[in-house]
């Protein structure tokens, strides 16, 4: 809604009736009452006798008063205990055999020692490089209960392995 100011005849301001008539009637009654040494110019305070003499001695008691509210220790003795058994606690429990275990080859299932090769993918050749040639050749070659000598597995690799492939690598 667009308003054309050309044609506003009114500003929105109001003064109360009859305030320009009476305005320095007013004006000189204020100006009279200032100057009348008979008009009291009290405030409505007041401050009780000889305040400002004994006002000194009143702050000094106040600040000499002791208090004598409760208070609380950041070392007493009983935090001191909380917190000495809760460090013996964790250092006992750092020291425990628990933490000692040291593990063997011959604590070692022989499940989770397969499960293990097997899972991260380790060759024969690998686990060849790790023995010498004397337990090399005691190894005693048992599958599935039948033992396999030299002249067993020269014939399995014969009949079961293409020579080419193996000359290649």
């Amino acid at each position: 809604m667009k308003t054309n100011l050309n044609n506003i005849t009114k500003t929105g301001f109001k003064t109360p009736d009859n305030y320009f008539n009476t305005v320095e009637d007013n004006i000189m009654n204020a100006i009279q009452q200032e100057n009348n040494p008979n008009i009291s110019k009290k405030t409505g305070f007041k401050a009780p006798d000889d305040y400002f003499n004994t006002l000194d001695d009143v702050i000094i008691n106040k600040l000499n008063k002791k208090d004598n509210s409760k208070v609380i220790k950041l070392f007493s003795r009983r935090n001191l205990i909380y917190a000495s058994s809760l460090a013996a606690a964790v250092l006992l429990l750092f020291n425990l055999s628990i933490f000692d275990k040291k593990i063997t080859f011959d604590s070692l299932d022989q499940q989770t020692v397969e499960n293990y090769i097997l899972d991260e993918g380790i060759d024969s050749y690998e686990l060849a490089a790790l023995l010498t040639e004397d337990e090399l050749s005691n190894v005693n070659f048992e599958i599935m209960g039948e033992a396999f000598n030299d002249e067993d597995m020269e014939d399995y690799l014969l009949e079961n392995v293409n020579l080419e492939d193996i000359l290649v690598q």
